[in-house]
């Protein structure tokens, strides 16, 4: 992977609509070659799919809310039973495994706190993969992305030479500015 595929990725993580002649003006290839590392890239994987992003509120779910899950029993068969649960649950948009106490966190997007009230006391309570639950509900969302960070893929003496220019361009600037 070198900076074109890079720059390719970083491009469509903001817009995955872009056709491969805007991809060619921000990365810098043709429009041909834009498209040949697009495909090679789905092809490896690096690319696994394109999504369009729904505003929730919107479509009326107000509420994201947080429940840390604690097994009853820690078991290959209790995690099965569990992660059926969760894979039913079209409330659910992730769900994590995690060390320390609590042994899954589950994120939820519902419609008000009525529906959280049916998700843990109805759902998520009464089945029998479940020993306790502890919810938190959202108050505000202080940041959301589904970017990556790429900069770690940008060889060092690339990202070290854009950088050099980057704060070049920003002193000559500042200077004309101040004059």
């Amino acid at each position: 992977m070198d900076q074109f595929d890079v720059k390719l990725l970083q491009a469509i993580q903001s817009d995955g609509r872009l056709s491969n002649f805007e991809l060619a003006d921000i990365v810098g290839l043709s429009a041909s070659q834009c498209s040949r590392r697009r495909a090679a890239l789905e092809d490896t994987g690096a690319i696994a799919s394109y999504h369009a992003h729904l505003d929730r509120e919107a479509l009326g779910l107000g509420i994201v809310v947080f429940v840390q899950v604690t097994l009853a029993t820690h078991s290959p068969d209790n995690s099965r039973r569990f992660l059926k649960l969760i894979e039913s649950l079209e409330e659910v948009q992730e769900a994590y495994a995690l060390t320390g106490e609590a042994d899954y966190l589950v994120k939820a997007t519902i419609t008000d706190l009525k529906a959280l009230s049916r998700l843990l006391n109805e759902v998520f309570l009464p089945h029998d993969s479940v020993a306790h639950v502890r919810s938190s509900i959202v108050l505000d969302r202080l940041k959301q992305t589904s970017q990556l960070p790429l900069g770690h893929l940008i060889p060092a003496e690339t990202r070290t030479a854009e950088g050099s220019r980057s704060r070049r361009k920003g002193s000559s600037q500042r200077s004309r500015r101040s004059s």
